[in-house]
């Protein structure tokens, strides 16, 4: 394993009236996208940082978009699955995942998730180069049902659309403004970038969320962005939040 760089983006813990219930801890983590390397060097640091800030109910979450774009989305998967097993991990449905699942029945989405890194995704679950060009659409739809594991399928299918915590509401993309929580779509969750990202709240919570890369974590009112684009820039970055603090942490 490589080592795993971590520290934190800000020079000390920021602390904010948007709080994270007594008691518990969490940390967010953005679009792995098949980075299997970063993200078992985020998972060591994720892990040593909650052992150094002492005993807590601590909650991971996944923001979505495991797969796709990146060299190892089959690994990714394997990673978190084995890393549930062994504490509390909440992983979130994105966009790649919605379209890695439909590729296996709608030809047309199959050709949308190759364009948009679905093909990286499907070598890392044995199909080779040359097995890829040589086939046709149909022919690599039953290719993938023949070497994609149903588990992993199923574990997938899943994942969550949100999750709130306290005063924070974790999602893939964003939420629609001026909609309740309650009557949120999926695809806005997983898909929606505008009017969200110019949206500034004023209602005292904090939205996570990946989806759209930024150079580094965007800190905005009512919302944090934290897809830091790992399989373009080499690094994987999270959040912890503790009471009212926020703090990053960074794998590259």
């Amino acid at each position: 394993m490589r080592n795993f760089f971590q520290k934190l983006l800000s020079p000390t813990p920021r602390r904010t009236a948007t709080r994270i219930p007594d008691g518990q801890r969490v940390y967010a983590v953005g679009d792995i996208h098949g980075c299997a390397d970063l993200f078992g060097d985020l998972i060591s640091a994720i892990e040593a940082d909650d052992r150094a800030r002492g005993p807590s109910e601590t909650t991971v979450i996944l923001l979505g978009d495991l797969v796709d774009r990146g060299p190892d989305s089959r690994g990714v998967i394997d990673a978190a699955r084995d890393w549930r097993q062994r504490r509390a991990v909440r992983i979130l449905f994105g966009n790649h995942e919605e379209m890695f699942l439909k590729s296996l029945e709608d030809e047309g989405v199959l050709r949308q998730f190759i364009r948009f890194g679905g093909k990286e995704t499907i070598l890392s679950y044995g199909v080779t180069r040359d097995e890829y060009l040589e086939m046709t659409v149909e022919e690599l739809q039953t290719a993938m049902a023949a070497r994609i594991p149903p588990e992993d399928l199923d574990f997938m299918r899943g994942f969550e659309d949100m999750i709130v915590i306290g005063d924070y509401i974790f999602v893939h993309a964003g939420i629609r403004p001026g909609v309740d929580l309650d009557s949120q779509t999926p695809a806005d969750l997983r898909w929606i970038r505008e009017p969200f990202l110019s949206h500034a709240s004023q209602e005292g919570s904090c939205v996570v969320h990946g989806h759209t890369i930024t150079d580094a974590p965007d800190v905005r009112q009512g919302r944090i962005g934290i897809d830091t684009g790992a399989y373009a820039s080499g690094r994987l970055t999270a959040i912890g939040l503790e009471g009212t603090e926020r703090w990053f942490i960074e794998a590259k």
